[in-house]
Parts: C-alpha cells; sequence; structure tokens
C-alpha cells in the first residue's frame, strides 16, 4: 500500500523547481544520512538531466558511519554527483561549500556572472539550517515541523553565489511503503499522516532484526521478547507507560521511542542500506509490472465485453 500526502503547496513546489531547473547551473540536495534513499526525491533525477549535484547527507552525526560511507560511494557512481556527509553542529563545515560549488563547475567562469544553485530538501530534513550556515545569517526559519519553508526566495552568498531556495516537498506517492515509515520515523512526515503507534512498531520490528543490542541496552532488557508488541510492554514497564492490566500504553512507548530515535539517544543508527533498498526496489519493480498486467487484462476484457455488446 502506498502512502498518499501530496499538500497543495508541494504541487506549487514541484512546478517551480520545474521552471526553475534550466535557468540553474548546480544542484544542492539535502538529504537525512540515516535516510539517504527514502529522503532523496525521485522527480530530481529527471529534473536535473546533467545538471551537476551535490548530495548533503545531513545530520551524519545522527547516523552509522560505516553505513554513511557506503551510502556516499553508492550515490556518487552516479555521473556528476558529490555527496557529503554534514552536521549542522559544524557550521565551518557547512561553510566549506561555497569552495566546492565552483569546483563542480571547473570548465565554467562566473566571475562576470553569479553561479546559481538550486537547493532542495524534503520536510524537516535541516535545508533551512543548511541555508542559514551558507549565508552566515539568519535567512530561512527553522523548526522541528516539517514543512517550514512555504515561498520560494533567492539568497546571495559570497564567492558570487546566488541560492534559489524552495519550499519543502514530498512526492505523490511514497512507495515502497517502507519508505514512508522510515520517514515518520525521522520526523519527515507530520505525526499525524501515519498512526503513531504503527510508526513506533515499524522502528522496533527494524531494530529487532538489524540492531536489538540498541534495543537492549537502551531500555536495560535482558532479552529480546519475539514480538513487537512484547518490546513495547517491556519498555512500558520500565518507563511507567502502562495501562490497567499490565499492557502498555502503546502511544506513550511509540513517543518514547520515536523521541530516543530523532534525538540521538538510541545511538548512530541508520534506517537503510543500499542492498535493502536494491532489493526493495525489484520487489517494487515485480509488483509494478504485475498491477500492469492486471490493469492490461481488465481492459482487455471490457474491450471484448463491448465488441459483443454490438454484435
Amino acid at each position: 500500500m502506498a502512502i498518499n500526502w501530496y499538500p497543495g503547496h508541494m504541487h506549487k513546489a514541484r512546478k517551480e523547481i520545474r521552471e526553475a531547473m534550466p535557468q540553474v547551473d548546480l544542484i544542492i540536495e539535502v538529504l537525512d544520512a540515516r535516510i539517504p534513499f527514502s529522503s532523496e526525491n525521485p522527480l530530481v533525477p529527471a529534473l536535473r538531466d546533467d545538471t551537476p549535484c551535490i548530495k548533503i547527507l545531513n545530520k551524519a552525526d545522527l547516523a552509522d558511519p560505516d553505513m554513511t560511507q557506503r551510502w556516499k560511494e553508492a550515490l556518487e557512481k552516479t555521473h556528476g554527483i558529490r555527496a557529503i556527509p554534514m552536521s549542522q553542529h559544524e557550521p565551518q563545515k557547512v561553510r566549506e561549500l561555497l569552495k566546492i560549488c565552483p569546483e563542480m563547475l571547473p570548465h565554467r567562469n562566473f566571475e562576470g556572472t553569479p553561479l546559481r544553485a538550486l537547493i532542495l530538501g524534503i520536510p524537516n530534513v535541516g535545508k533551512s539550517t543548511t541555508i542559514n550556515n551558507l549565508a552566515g545569517r539568519i535567512i530561512a526559519k527553522t523548526g522541528n515541523e516539517p514543512a517550514v519553508t512555504k515561498i520560494q526566495q533567492r539568497i546571495k552568498l559570497e564567492n558570487n553565489i546566488v541560492l534559489l531556495d524552495t519550499p519543502g516537498f514530498l512526492w505523490p506517492k511514497l512507495e515502497p511503503e517502507e519508505c514512508g515509515y522510515r520517514l515518520a520515523v525521522t520526523g519527515a512526515i507530520k505525526n499525524t499522516v501515519l498512526e503513531f503507534e504503527d510508526v513506533g512498531m515499524f522502528l522496533v520490528e527494524y531494530l529487532m532484526e538489524h540492531q536489538p543490542e540498541i534495543l537492549l541496552k537502551r531500555y536495560n532488557l535482558k532479552e529480546i521478547p519475539h514480538t513487537a508488541i512484547e518490546v513495547f510492554d517491556e519498555i512500558g514497564r520500565r518507563r511507567g507507560a502502562v495501562r490497567k492490566g499490565g499492557v502498555a500504553d502503546t502511544h506513550k512507548v511509540a513517543e518514547i521511542l520515536l523521541n530516543d530515535y530523532r534525538s540521538g539517544a538510541m545511538g548512530r543508527v541508520t534506517l537503510e542500506s543500499p542492498e535493502m533498498v536494491a532489493k526493495e526496489q525489484a520487489e517494487l519493480a515485480v509488483l509494478h509490472a504485475e498491477q500492469e498486467e492486471k490493469k492490461k487484462a481488465k481492459e482487455e476484457l471490457r474491450k471484448k465485453r463491448k465488441a459483443g455488446e454490438r454484435i
């Protein structure tokens, strides 16, 4: 099941980006290093063409460093892309982008005309903070809630760079379904879009499979229970989030889990790997092919019935 979430301002942003793309020299896309694939907008490659692109793996201080390196290598296999892990706690490193941008276009001379860079990023990925660090002053409004930026703006930076900022936007369908949940875990999607408990359960199931030691250490568990709901019950008892009968208050436990993950209290946890994403994409391609075959079969049946009615 795909998750649909496409507010009007995001439709407007997509249109603005399509119109701006032919006029820019460089694209800067801010990704979440914990979910580089899920936070990457699939509309960008189609709009980008051969425009050079810097992929900022933001919040790298919250992601597994080894996995971040693997993602950097995977992203840079595409021509014209440079991936740079960053943390907004290191503004000086962010400002190094002012030197890196011209290096992406070595055959261009920008002494007379400015280098025009388009900065993109889904909601709550840290795009506004990146802009403020690049400018050395408060330009863009920041916040912990998704979709803070609502209007397009142009910002003059050092080194004769003009930055075009656009509203953060997601794509019409978040698929595979896992992508939507990973975005929800990191806070890119508002808590009202998906059931809070389901998002917390998704996180627990991922940790149970890939990094159970985090659950053991963070929540002082003696062993990992067999099911995610049992993990909820254990955490609920240890954190005083229980209802009558000793069962977990699932909403409160989900809140504890997601707050711990987003703040980094669990440690540096990346929620997807290049291999995992490749497998999901292959499965999605098969699903799409099956859906297309069913659609064609229905259309053929409809045509036969229509032809039979004429006889």
